[in-house]
């Protein structure tokens, strides 16, 4: 297979593109890398775009090689013609060359085999010929033997039917033609093991719907009720339009008295063979779509989590709370380094409720808190009234903010958690985990496995190798967007930057410790064992802002310094505006120049022009500036405060399949559905929000005794 040509084909791009691509990929540059630094070669496609890619050229690889496989096992038997050699090259799934494989893979005991044992099948070969004159009854009689358990002329034309049934149940065309019809009028069918019993899956006790129209998370939803024993499930299909497909393939309606045996057997096949297997593939097909569109929108809300703006110079507060244990309380200064901890009671007696506030309001005094940080668990809703409550009486103003702690536990209780805060016991590492959160949502989440971060659904339902492999993507392409400050990024941090592993890491961060923080990006050559091909790889992702080399601290990779310097001297910059660092008007004189020309005198693409010039006009950008800024709080609402048609600001926490969930201020979020987000028609709510978007939100209802809150932004 020409990959470059299939692929080309498939992105909608220059087979040249596609050929580079795969040189790259196969050279061992990572994604990060191709996307950024090599855009000339693939027409400045996205990260995205170029994982999808990589995937794609992962299954086809895997595709020649079961196709091989299939053609060597059949080759063995000395059952390979050029027939099926042709079928085999043909194929373009998995699921054709497993079709085309079917009739020659070792079977265990069927019905069809035992009746080839005892030698009938010259009669179902005869009984498909469908000769005219024919008669098979009498012809069944001459295979009767007592020896060979064949005992009447019926028993024989059983035998025959059984193995016509699996010759039809393993053709190729057949399956194929049954498959698309499953796919195109099958219905997927959910009924209660028990209607008496009450359960989250009520709305599919008695549920049907379309296997070409049904919703993903309706299928997920579904697995989960029958895994857990509360639904039935099945696909449906009127047997009538597939049976006669079968029939109208092998009946040549030449003798009726095969007609009659041949109907009988391609009813059998359908019914007991074909059919039961075609379910399990259109369940799994579906499934494997559902995950994948889940897995997609899990991506989408792990960006826009990871890629929240850093809440910069503040110090602040974080707790996490709990009831019989305390709240945990840590200050971590504008760096993230902790300040001081304590153990409060809110939720406990009066006497120590008005403890637990005298020692924030201490703490408030002492470290000049700006921001608390509450993580969003059990007692969430107790701690952030408190909160409220007794912010109002510190001496200079202070907000809150409600973070999710989903994966602060598990961060807490490991390695990485002993090393940097060895100090702390376990619990009050979760205390400083919502508090850097806060700060900086990715140098603080990168520590964490992506899958604890709660910003999907039925994450745990999906494939969990494929579902990590995507996230770690979204992490990856997050960390070496923003960029990694050298000096200060942790090992977790690092871990994620191109090029770098585990030992790598450890090494950057020993090198620091024992001569101090880098002094350019060429330092890291020193490093040990960082070689040429890593060097190259993560440069341009790394920042060294103390560097005198004002390139240092921009995405500008060293392989293009010179060109950059040059380009600065071509538009006339004086060394004292060079080291000065302020280029604000370089994309004016840029303008002016020309760019192409530019481009040409320094033989360079305009891709990495364009790049050197937006970064060189904002050294040290950060991409995370340009999104909407957390929404702080200073006051909470009751879910009983809250009337219809109230009108209210709220964040975005998680899109789903079929909505959103905004927080609003009380300890419930609402739900705004899809189509209750915007008048026009949208496929899908990400189309229209994202995670962290801050949002106005009108209610639509309330249930207090539910904690059920329906939002609408159409108003």
């Amino acid at each position: 297979m020409e990959y470059s040509e299939v692929l080309a084909l498939q992105f909608n791009i220059k087979e040249e593109y596609a050929s580079n691509i795969i040189s790259l990929l196969d050279d061992g540059n990572t994604i990060p890398f191709i996307a950024r630094y090599r855009k000339e070669m693939h027409g400045s496609m996205d990260d995205q775009l170029i994982r999808e890619f990589s995937e794609k050229l992962e299954y086809l690889r895997g595709l020649d090689k079961r196709r091989e496989e299939i053609r060597t096992f059949i080759d063995a038997q000395e059952k390979l013609t050029d027939e099926i050699s042709a079928l085999l090259d043909k194929a373009e799934t998995l699921s054709e060359l497993e079709d085309i494989y079917r009739p020659f893979r070792p079977k265990r005991k069927t019905r069809a085999s035992v009746a080839k044992e005892k030698g009938l099948e010259p009669l179902a070969l005869e009984i498909i010929k469908q000769e005219k004159d024919y008669d098979p009854t009498q012809s069944a009689e001459s295979y009767i033997s007592e020896e060979k358990g064949v005992l009447t002329a019926e028993d024989a034309i059983q035998g025959a039917m059984d193995i016509i049934a699996e010759q039809v149940s393993d053709s190729a065309e057949i399956r194929k033609r049954i498959r698309n019809l499953t796919n195109i009028h099958g219905v997927l069918s959910s009924v209660a093991t028990d209607s008496e019993k009450d359960s989250v899956y009520r709305i599919y006790y008695d549920f049907k719907e379309s296997v070409k129209r049904i919703a993903g998370h309706r299928v997920l939803a579904i697995n989960r009720g029958e895994k857990e024993g509360f639904l039935k499930v099945s696909v449906e299909m009127d047997s009538e339009r597939p049976l006669n497909t079968i029939i109208r393939l092998l009946d040549k309606d030449t003798n009726p008295l095969c007609s009659d045996i041949i109907r009988e057997a391609c009813a059998d096949s359908y019914q007991r063979l074909i059919f039961p297997s075609i379910e399990r593939e259109v369940r799994s097909d579906l499934t494997d779509s559902a995950s994948e569109n889940a897995m997609k929108v899990f991506s989408v809300n792990l960006k826009q989590l990871l890629m929240q703006p850093p809440v910069k110079g503040k110090t602040v507060l974080g707790l996490d709370p709990g009831y019989r244990t305390g709240c945990k309380v840590a200050v971590v200064d504008d760096t993230g380094k902790v300040l001081d901890t304590a153990v409060i009671y809110p939720t406990h007696s009066d006497k120590k409720v008005q403890e637990s506030k005298q020692t924030l309001l201490q703490l408030i005094k002492k470290h000049n808190v700006d921001i608390i940080s509450i993580g969003n668990g059990t007692a969430s809703k107790e701690t952030e009234m408190f909160t409220a409550e007794t912010i109002k009486e510190a001496d200079h103003s202070v907000y809150y903010m409600v973070v999710s702690e989903a994966g602060a536990s598990v961060y807490s209780a490991s390695k990485l958690a002993a090393t940097e805060l060895p100090e702390l016991d376990l619990t009050l590492r979760s205390a400083v985990s919502i508090a850097r959160r806060l700060q900086d949502p990715l140098a603080e989440l990168v520590k964490i496995e992506p899958k604890a971060i709660g910003v999907g659904q039925y994450q745990h339902d999906m494939p969990q190798k494929r579902l990590g492999e995507t996230l770690d993507g979204v992490v990856e392409y997050c960390v070496n967007s923003v960029g990694a400050d050298l000096n200060t990024a942790s090992p977790a941090l690092l871990l994620r930057v191109s090029g770098l592993n585990s030992t790598v890491c450890k090494n950057i961060v020993a090198y620091r410790e024992e001569n101090g923080a880098f002094s350019s990006r060429a330092e890291l050559k020193k490093v040990p064992k960082l070689g040429p091909k890593a060097f190259e790889q993560c440069a341009g992702f790394l920042r060294v802002p103390e560097s005198k080399n004002p390139l240092d601290n921009t995405g500008v990779h060293p392989e293009s310094y010179k060109s950059a310097k040059e380009l600065l001297s071509l538009l006339d910059y004086t060394d004292k505006e060079i080291n000065s660092g302020d280029f604000s008007d370089l994309q004016t004189r840029v303008k002016n120049a020309g760019t192409k020309t530019l481009a040409d005198k320094l033989e360079i693409g305009l891709p990495t022009l364009d790049d050197i010039v937006k970064e060189l006009s904002k050294p040290g950008r950060d991409p995370r500036d340009e999104m909407p800024a957390p929404m702080l709080r200073t006051d909470i609402l009751d879910i009983k405060d809250l009337k219809e048609g109230m009108e209210l600001k709220g964040t975005v926490r998680n899109v789903i399949d079929f909505g959103a969930f905004i927080d609003i201020g009380v300890h419930q979020d609402g739900l705004v559905h899809i189509s209750q987000i915007c008048e026009k028609y949208i496929k899908h709510p990400s189309e229209v929000l994202k995670v962290g978007d801050v949002v106005n939100v009108k209610i639509l209802s309330v249930d207090a005794d539910k904690n059920r809150i329906s939002l609408t932004m159409k108003f």
